[in-house]
């Protein structure tokens, strides 16, 4: 009895010491993942090259495939992002009487990709947003300073640059395009800190948006393998070992993986990252269309039988879409053989291509399905809630305004054109300042509008057509 009451007496504390210890792995491995911007020409790493270090044939001819030769490349090539940065705590009584405000330290970690062997990553933004360091942590524990080299925020990409000594083992594209729903992938990151975590699952989803208005840029990757804070900016692997997407984001209640996670396709990772070496910034090809992703109620509210497909209720009169023959009430169906069902497809495609660009476009108008390509333009236009579409000045509204540059409202927003025709304000006028800064383009507004506190007061100064200037302010 006496032996029995030891053995027990024994249970109970291994099982509370193992409790003990799960509570304190748990409290001990959260992290929070933060979120990033310069430039350089290289860009030999950017095309997409065969893996031949993998043996492809017997992967693909593997009903469950062995991970095993693409998991030991690829680790090698996914790297821990710290990032080092301080934040001000709130105001106090004794920051009025000192005049101090104290700063705290915050440490924000998340995974990178190694994309050439002279040592560019890509990462998210958010996980190097707002950094005052960056430090890179390779998979064999060799430790480097990071210098941003660019970013985008609309898109979650960025990228940074280390340089080492030696070469470095890098991840290839793949095409994200030919990605298919139910293929095998890998997710590779450092969740929770745990460096080198290999985890496996399939793509249960591709052009996925999280937001539920569908008027977001997202089009996203889902995949069933497991993603966790610390794997933001992470790869997604197919089975020849190729980067078909940076994991980014997962939907949550809880904090924590729950069954899905999403990725920005490769392929749109890859353009970003080639604009921001070649120009600097991100170069976006405008279709100049909007609409609205078709479903079985639109489609009975549209009196049409199509349920899929993006449907055009506007166009932009100086867009490429306008200028090939496209029209309001054509159905996109396809893209470059690209099929759309929705907004997130057009908008993932496009996300790709930059003006100039040709695409092929499949339209459904009536009966009849038409081929149209279309060039891509530069945007020079943008929705400005209070008024309406403004748009960069062309050359001979310059002249006639002489102006060197300027933007000027292209058409009111419906529910604003009372307003302003009542104080006569009409379309044509060009907008000078908003908040006191001087307007020369919509990229300064597109600034002012990111920027801008939601309550904030807006101060709008606008030259009409008798070159007088008028003043306006809203709350």
């Amino acid at each position: 009895m006496k032996k029995v009451i030891l053995f027990l007496l024994a249970l109970s504390v291994i099982l509370i010491s193992i409790i003990s210890l799960k509570e304190y792995v748990y409290s001990d491995l959260e992290t929070k993942v933060t979120k990033i911007i310069n430039k350089n020409n290289n860009n030999h790493f950017l095309k997409t090259f065969k893996n031949t270090n993998v043996n492809e044939s017997s992967i693909l001819n593997t009903e469950i495939p062995d991970f095993v030769q693409v998991a030991n490349k690829s680790i090698n090539t996914v790297v821990h992002v710290r990032n080092s940065s301080t934040i001000s705590n709130q105001f106090s009584i004794e920051d009025f009487l000192f005049g101090q405000t104290k700063k705290n330290p915050q440490i924000g970690t998340g995974s990178g990709v190694i994309i050439s062997s002279d040592g560019y990553i890509i990462t998210n933004h958010h996980v190097i947003e707002d950094s005052e360091k960056i430090q890179i942590t390779t998979n064999d524990n060799q430790t480097y300073n990071a210098i941003i080299v660019g970013s985008d925020k609309q898109n979650d990409i960025a990228l940074l640059k280390i340089n080492s000594e030696n070469k470095l083992p890098y991840a290839t594209f793949g095409d994200s395009d030919s990605a298919q729903i139910g293929e095998w992938v890998l997710a590779v990151g450092n969740p929770f800190n745990l460096t080198s975590t290999v985890t496996a699952g399939i793509i249960s989803a591709k052009s996925r948006s999280l937001d539920p208005t569908g008027r977001t840029t997202q089009s996203y990757i889902q995949t069933d393998a497991a993603v966790n804070p610390g794997n933001s900016g992470g790869a997604l692997i197919n089975r020849k070992g190729e980067l078909i997407g940076i994991n980014t984001a997962i939907q949550t209640q809880t904090g924590s993986y729950v069954g899905y996670s999403f990725a920005v396709p490769s392929n749109i990772a890859k353009k970003v990252i080639e604009d921001i070496l070649e120009y600097g910034m991100v170069q976006y090809g405008f279709l100049g269309v909007t609409g609205t992703s078709l479903n079985s109620s639109m489609a009975n509210e549209l009196n049409i039988e199509d349920t899929e497909g993006f449907y055009i209720n506007g166009i932009d009169n100086e867009s490429g879409a306008k200028l090939a023959g496209i029209s309001i009430g054509d159905i996109i169906k396809d893209i470059d053989g690209i099929k759309i069902s929705k907004f997130s497809d057009l908008k993932g495609y496009l996300n790709t291509k930059r003006p100039d660009d040709i695409v092929v476009i499949n339209i459904k108008r009536g009966n009849i399905i038409k081929k149209i390509d279309v060039k891509l333009n530069k945007n020079e236009r943008i929705n400005f809630y209070l008024i309406g579409i403004l748009r960069n000045m062309g050359e001979d509204d310059l002249k006639k305004r002489n102006l060197k540059q300027g933007v000027k409202i292209s058409e009111f927003n419906n529910n604003y054109t009372s307003y302003w025709k009542e104080y006569g304000i009409n379309e044509g006028d060009v907008i000078k300042k908003i908040n006191g800064i001087e307007i020369n383009s919509i990229k300064d507004i597109d600034e002012i509008i990111k920027s801008r506190n939601y309550y904030d007061t807006i101060s709008i100064e606008i030259l009409n057509s008798e070159n007088q200037l008028e003043r306006f302010n809203f709350r």
